[in-house]
């Protein structure tokens, strides 16, 4: 490619670079020219020497080149004569150029004499012309070697291109195929990193311990000069979306130092050594600027537990990278003024080697955000957004519980984009609630043809069984709203108001159960037998009642015992840590449990019939019903006696089929 390019002092010049795609490019069409040209036309079709004896004395041919070397005669047939010989090629094409025929005959051939015997016995007007000469095969025998060679070198080096066309920044050696070991991260310089801590909403706890990593870059005398020590890294943990990747970008941008950015995935390679030699390659990299962040997301791709039983399940190459990292981070040498951010949403299954002090010093714990951080990150993600005047960001941050701040980045773009379907000049906050029910229920079906009435009636009572116990147990999370509009996989929601609590009784538990199957009862009841609607609600009542006996110890037979694994390391046994007796003696506790929620929720829904029934005829009528709704039916919603429940949030309870 070519172009003008000017210099410091304005001047004009003419630059050119190769790009070795055009190269691949006219090679392909090359190669294509010649097989189609090929395809054109047919090959020269073999006789044998008495044919050509017939074809001279006929007055046909022109010419004759005779071989010596390769004692073949190829024949040029005159142009007048060609269509008295088109059946002798295939489909009756006949060669454009000559030759048109060749024959073999034996070393004893004598071509002079044989050719001028033929001449002198033909008129003046049908002699034809003779050349006899020997080929020079040399270049077509160097070609049968060179040309395989040169197309396997570059072949080779298209693949490593390909492999390398993501590696820049932080020396990639992109197109070369010896820079394979080098590393593939980004290097973004101080200069570049533009984010702070003010873009960064949220995540009080964990920017103020950030923050102490952004002093030590800032003033590392401060510490040292008391003979502390710089820490070498800090894992943040948390779950998808909470901010992870943008934090560690605020820490280097408010160092103000060079950040190198590469993902666990990139040092995993299909060639043995490459992992570990970008491993070192990174590290040289940033000991040349440092002080510097390095930067490795989803660290769990290379950092997972080292296997015990090496051959079974162990990834040889995975772990020699990994060898390499804890090498590197803290080993022989030193890395002053290198620190290590990474981040995964697994810290249970890291090694510990990883984990231990002096390689990442400290976990920050990036949770999902509480309703003051979901107001501020509603704030960042609005900044471009035209929101009507009476928008009330703290309502829509109080209906959007457990979101991480990229589902609210999601919300806010989803309504702007629903308020533009609609021709609204500004987004509205119905756009916003519609926009959080199609994220978390889908997009709402409005065919009539997808429940028959019978189905709609039981998808409505379905649902109301759902709500009536929702809104009498005490622990049970109140309800928002109620749906029996098909949205995604589900014929009917009901929305939930859940109270953020962090640590849950027995009670709570028991409560939130009956809820979950206060639908497969409400069918039991009004049908005398379930439907398959249930799915979703049994498989999540289900799981919490094997929690309550294997990790929590809430069964007084089981005891307080807890098999659950906070390490990940027993994946790899394939036996459990528990007998067959005890697996059936948990078998049979759960059972209790399920059968204790499921007589106390058929019992509450008796007790107060009158009401459901009500429910699910409102439901029948409006197709959508509100806490308001609920409320004239069944009186205010009942609390614990022993707490003021705090105003709730939003949250759906999906069923699968009958929704």
């Amino acid at each position: 490619m070519a172009g003008n390019k000017k210099d410091p002092k304005g001047r004009k010049g003419f630059s050119f670079s190769f790009n070795f795609s055009w190269f691949y490019l006219l090679l392909i069409l090359g190669i294509g020219w010649l097989l189609f040209s090929n395809q054109q036309s047919s090959d020269p079709q073999k006789i044998e020497w008495q044919d050509v004896q017939t074809m001279a004395q006929a007055g046909d041919i022109e010419e004759i080149v005779f071989v010596r070397n390769d004692i073949r005669g190829e024949i040029k047939v005159r142009p007048e004569r060609l269509a008295k010989y088109a059946d002798e090629f295939p489909g009756g094409v006949v060669p454009r150029r000559a030759p048109h025929f060749y024959f073999l005959v034996s070393a004893k051939f004598d071509p002079e004499a044989s050719f001028a015997e033929l001449n002198e016995a033909l008129p003046v007007g049908d002699k034809f012309k003779v050349v006899i000469q020997n080929a020079d095969h040399t270049w077509a025998e160097l070609a049968q070697w060179i040309f395989p060679t040169l197309l396997l070198i570059l072949f080779w080096v298209w693949m490593f291109r390909g492999m390398n066309r993501g590696a820049g920044g932080a020396g990639g050696g992109m197109g070369n195929p010896f820079n394979v070991g080098k590393a593939t991260g980004k290097l973004a310089d101080k200069d570049e990193v533009k984010v702070t801590f003010k873009d960064v909403a949220g995540l009080y706890g964990a920017k103020e311990e950030v923050m102490e990593i952004v002093d030590f870059l800032k003033n590392p005398q401060k510490y040292t000069a008391l003979g502390g020590k710089i820490p070498k890294g800090a894992l943040l943990v948390g779950p998808p979306g909470t901010g992870k990747t943008l934090l560690a970008k605020a820490v280097a941008g408010e160092a103000n130092v060079p950040f190198f950015s590469i993902s666990g995935s990139d040092f995993v390679e299909m060639f043995v050594g490459v992992g570990a030699s970008r491993v070192r390659d990174l590290f040289r990299q940033a000991k040349e600027k440092a002080p510097c962040i390095v930067f490795i997301d989803e660290i769990d791709a290379v950092g997972r537990a080292r296997a015990k039983n090496g051959g079974f399940t162990s990834n040889d190459e995975r772990e020699n990278t990994l060898n390499q990292l804890l090498t590197e981070m803290d080993g022989f040498g030193t890395n002053s003024g290198v620190i290590v951010l990474a981040a995964t949403n697994r810290a249970d299954i890291l090694d510990k080697a990883l984990m231990r002090a002096g390689r990442f010093d400290r976990q920050i714990h990036v949770e999902l955000p509480e309703l003051k951080e979901r107001e501020e990150i509603f704030q960042v993600h609005l900044r471009g957004i035209k929101v009507d005047p009476d928008f009330n960001v703290e309502f829509m941050a109080k209906h959007t519980p457990g979101f991480s701040g990229a589902d609210i980045a999601n919300v806010c773009n989803e309504a702007a984009l629903t308020a533009a379907r609609r021709n609204h000049a500004t987004v509205s906050q119905q756009d916003f609630l519609d926009a959080v029910d199609r994220i978390i229920g889908g997009l709402e079906r409005k065919s009539n043809t997808i429940m028959s009435p019978a189905e709609k009636r039981t998808t409505a009572y379905h649902e109301a069984g759902h709500a009536i116990v929702g809104w009498l147990l005490p622990y049970a999370d109140p309800v928002f709203k109620v749906s029996i509009i098909p949205r995604g996989n589900a014929l009917g929601l009901t929305w939930y108001l859940p109270e953020e609590r962090k640590n849950w009784s027995r009670s709570v538990m028991i409560d939130r159960m009956c809820a979950l199957i206060g639908g497969r009862v409400a069918e039991e009841i009004l049908n005398g037998e379930p439907s398959t609607g249930a799915l979703n609600d049994l498989e999540r009542m289900t799981g919490m009642a094997y929690s309550m006996v294997q990790y929590y110890g809430m069964s007084e037979k089981v005891g307080n015992l807890s098999f659950y694994d906070s390490t990940g390391a027993r994946g790899y046994n394939l036996t459990k840590p528990y007998s067959e007796k005890t697996a059936e003696l948990m078998d049979e506790e759960v059972k209790a449990i399920v059968q204790e929620v499921h007589d106390r929720t058929f019992r509450l829904i008796e007790e107060h019939k009158d009401g459901f029934m009500q429910m699910g005829a409102l439901l029948l009528e409006k197709e959508v019903i509100f806490a308001e709704d609920i409320e004239r039916i069944l009186g205010p919603k009942v609390k614990p006696a022993e707490e003021e429940r705090p105003e709730p949030a939003q949250e759906p309870e999906e069923n699968t089929v009958n929704e």
